[in-house]
């Protein structure tokens, strides 16, 4: 049941082999277990690859079934077509297309497995991407909010210079009139009187003013800190809005060119043996001698191509001698003077009718 099932995946004929020996049938049956486990590596590959696109495994199961269907078909095919010949040169020749196709079937087969191999490295190279990314993607918006939130911020270092210089003077007359007061400076008297006075009512006069623009600028200072931390918490949405982006930077193109960055000698190992994998049965079969299974498939083509090759040169006679024969009937026909006189005859009538049709043309158009 087993060898039955194998060789049919090696697209030997079944019948042909039944005729032969248990050797050929064991061989055709290795040929066919190639394919057939070739077919589920394919399968495989193509399903890790699909889910990590999808992120569904009912859809990768089905879409990878449909690949490995594929790929057991075409190296199927692939192998049924190579044919036993007597020249070597020849028997190279037919293979060498089938071989570049194997070629590229494995690179396909071969990748997927690879990006799950190498899955950690991959993730560890994926994640150091996305934290550049993250750097880039937060310099490159803070490009639209840093200058606005430094212009907010002069404007409140400039209003609170204004308190401070209008601090600054309201202090500096107070220092005035108290030590106008205490005679230490200016007039020099001891005591409150005009001079002191008049110095006492400029510094509530500026202490009024100073706690007006305390209260103004307070008020504007409050004002411009709630642009700001608007303008922050913009700033962190639109940094929170855009991570899922670059955290869903993990498909199946981030991988492959994160897979590139890793070091080649391994993968090319990994191509390596899904390569032999592939071309195994071509291979087997080009360095396998010429057995029973092939002579007795020659034996069947031949067959054929000389029944077709008869029948062709049958009709080919057949119309040669045809041509012959009409030649020679037609070269006795044109010497018989009843004929003649026959065909003039026809001839004769057939001119007067058209004589006649063109006349009654003519007279219809005057």
């Amino acid at each position: 049941m087993l060898q039955r099932f194998f060789i049919f995946c090696s697209g030997a004929g079944t019948q042909i082999l039944a005729d032969c020996s248990n050797g050929e049938r064991n061989k055709y049956a290795g040929i066919g277990a190639t394919v057939f486990f070739t077919a589920v590596m394919a399968f495989i590959a193509s399903g890790y690859a699909l889910y990590t696109v999808f992120d569904n495994i009912y859809t990768s199961i089905f879409f990878g079934f449909i690949w490995g269907l594929l790929i057991f078909n075409l190296d199927r095919y692939i192998v049924s077509t190579i044919k036993k010949r007597d020249n070597v040169k020849s028997e190279l020749l037919q293979a060498t297309p089938r071989i570049l196709l194997a070629i590229i079937i494995a690179v396909v087969i071969s990748k997927p497995l690879e990006l799950k191999i190498f899955e950690k490295e991959i993730n560890q190279v994926l994640l150091e991407e996305k934290n550049g990314m993250t750097l880039a993607n937060q310099e490159q918006l803070a490009l639209q909010y840093t200058p606005k939130i430094e212009s907010l911020n002069q404007e409140i270092a400039q209003l609170k210079n204004e308190v401070a210089a209008k601090e600054a003077e309201t202090n500096a007359l107070y220092d005035i009139y108290i030590t106008e007061a205490e005679g230490t400076a200016g007039t020099g008297l001891l005591g409150k009187g005009p001079v002191y006075k008049e110095k006492r009512e400029k510094h509530d006069a500026y202490l009024a003013e100073l706690s007006t623009l305390k209260e103004t600028n307070g008020a504007k200072i409050e004002e411009i800190e709630a642009q700001i931390t608007a303008l922050e918490t913009d700033y962190a949405t639109a940094v929170n809005n855009s991570q899922p982006v670059i955290d869903g930077f993990d498909g199946l193109m981030a991988r492959i060119n994160a897979l590139g960055k890793l070091p080649w000698l391994p993968s090319f190992f990994i191509f390596l043996l899904f390569l032999a994998i592939e071309t195994a049965p071509m291979i087997a079969k080009l360095l396998a001698p010429k057995g029973e299974y092939d002579y007795r498939f020659e034996e069947q083509e031949t067959v054929v191509s000389t029944w077709v090759a008869q029948k062709v040169a049958q009709r080919k006679l057949l119309m040669s001698t045809d041509v012959d024969i009409n030649h020679e009937v037609y070269s006795a026909i044109k010497t018989e003077e009843e004929l003649f006189r026959y065909k003039k005859k026809m001839a004769e009538e057939l001119l007067k009718k058209q004589a006649d049709a063109f006349h009654k043309v003519q007279m219809k158009g005057l």
